[in-house]
């Protein structure tokens, strides 16, 4: 009884060991702490994104955030530069579009449906190519309607800025993990 104990003991410490040694060789690393950029890239530019759209300061708010994103990951210099850096984050928010996601009983929007597209590009520029690009990416944020609001009415925005804060902090967390993590 006691020499299966002990072969059951020496089995189950050697599994473990095992288990160990195979993560550790297979590459895994902790979800938003990899990096597929090369090693020299020390240094970022994320210069305000260019804007299409009719939302006011809205290349303003996203830069920002890619930017917090970045220096929250801990391993780049972030700046609001494109000269005299290692690689360059450029974005061109493309279209935004409000439209009813729910009605109420009386036939009146009672959810819309914030989306948001753009075209990101990082490139690397010792080597002068392009690491990262999505040409088209979109996001989409829904929310209830404030009281009486018409979606044509200029101050929606203002009434519901959670809306675009949300949905910009998802475009920030969202770019920058698909950058570092090359998904």
């Amino acid at each position: 009884m006691v020499l299966a104990r002990a072969v059951t003991g020496l089995f189950l410490c050697v599994l473990g060991v095992l288990c160990v040694v195979s993560a550790t060789g297979c590459g895994y690393a902790l979800a938003g702490r990899g990096s597929f950029l090369p090693a020299y890239i020390e240094k970022i530019g994320v210069p305000t994104f260019v804007n299409r759209t009719t939302v006011f300061n809205l290349e303003t708010l996203l830069s920002q955030k890619v930017r917090s994103e970045f220096i929250g990951r801990g391993k780049y210099q972030i700046l609001p530069e494109s000269t005299g850096v290692d690689a360059l984050l450029t974005g061109e928010v493309t279209s935004v579009s409000l439209t009813p996601a729910s009605f109420n009983t009386q036939q009146l929007a009672s959810r819309y449906a914030l989306t948001l597209t753009a075209s990101i590009q990082l490139r690397d520029m010792r080597a002068n190519k392009i690491l990262w690009e999505n040409p088209s990416v979109m996001f989409r944020q829904e929310y209830d309607a404030t009281g009486g609001t018409s979606a044509l009415d200029p101050a929606f925005f203002q009434q519901d800025v959670n809306a675009l804060e949300r949905i910009s902090t998802e475009f920030a967390r969202t770019i920058v993990s698909a950058i570092l993590e090359a998904f």
